[in-house]
C-alpha cells in the first residue's frame, strides 16, 4: 500500500513538474516575443516619423517657402524631386513592416521579412543622403549665387555663405546619419536574436 502511494506521490511531483516547466518555457517565449516586438514598434516609430517629416516638408514647408520667397522654379523642383526620391524607400519599407505579424507568421517568414527589409536599408541609405545633401547645395548655388532677386545680408559674401552652408548640410547628414544608423542597427539586432531564440521554441 505504501508502495502505491509513494507512486502516485511521485507520479503527481512529476506531472507538477513537467507543468511548471511548460509555464516556465511559456512565459520564457511571451518575454522573447514582448522584447522583439518592442524593437520592431522603435522600428516602425522611426519609419513613421520620417514619413510625416517628409509629407509635412514635401507638401506644407517647401511649396510655402517657394510661394512667400523669390526662390527660383528650377531649386524648388530640384528639392522637391530629390525629397520624393527620398519619400519612396519609406514608404516601401513602412509596407514591408505592416506584415511582420508575431502572431499569424512563422519565425522563417519573419526572418525573410527583415532580410528584404535589411537589403531596402542598405541600398538607401548612401544614394538617399548623397542626393539630398547634393540637391541643397544646388539649391544654394542657385539661390545665393545666380538669384539676384534674393536680397541676403551677405552680399558680398555668397560664396562663403554657399560654402559654409554646403559644409553644415553634410555635417548634419554625417552626424544624423551615423547616430540613425547605430540606433536603427541595435533595434535590428534585437529583433534578429528574438527570432532566433524563437525559432528554437519552435523546433
Amino acid at each position: 500500500m505504501e508502495l502505491d502511494e509513494l507512486k502516485t506521490s511521485w507520479n503527481a511531483l512529476d506531472k507538477r513538474l513537467a507543468e511548471t516547466e511548460i509555464v516556465n518555457l511559456r512565459v520564457v517565449k511571451e518575454m522573447i516575443q514582448q522584447k522583439t516586438k518592442s524593437a520592431y514598434n522603435g522600428i516602425v516609430g522611426q519609419n513613421l516619423y520620417f514619413f510625416v517629416v517628409n509629407v509635412l516638408i514635401i507638401g506644407i514647408l517647401f511649396p510655402y517657402i517657394y510661394m512667400n520667397t523669390p526662390i527660383r522654379t528650377i531649386s524648388f523642383a530640384i528639392v522637391e524631386a530629390m525629397m520624393v526620391l527620398g519619400f519612396i524607400p519609406i514608404v516601401w519599407k513602412l509596407i514591408l513592416l505592416s506584415k511582420f505579424d508575431m502572431g499569424g507568421k512563422s519565425c522563417n517568414e519573419l526572418s525573410h521579412l527583415v532580410l528584404r527589409y535589411k537589403q531596402i536599408c542598405h541600398q538607401q541609405k548612401f544614394w538617399e543622403i548623397a542626393a539630398v545633401c547634393m540637391a541643397m547645395v544646388a539649391f544654394y548655388i542657385i539661390e545665393l549665387g545666380f538669384n539676384p532677386q534674393a536680397g541676403y545680408v551677405f552680399e558680398a559674401n555668397r560664396v562663403l555663405l554657399v560654402v559654409g552652408l554646403t559644409l553644415f548640410t553634410f555635417g548634419m547628414a554625417f552626424v544624423l546619419g551615423l547616430w540613425h544608423r547605430r540606433r536603427h542597427a541595435q533595434q535590428m539586432q534585437e529583433i534578429e536574436r528574438g527570432l532566433k531564440e524563437l525559432h528554437e521554441f519552435e523546433n
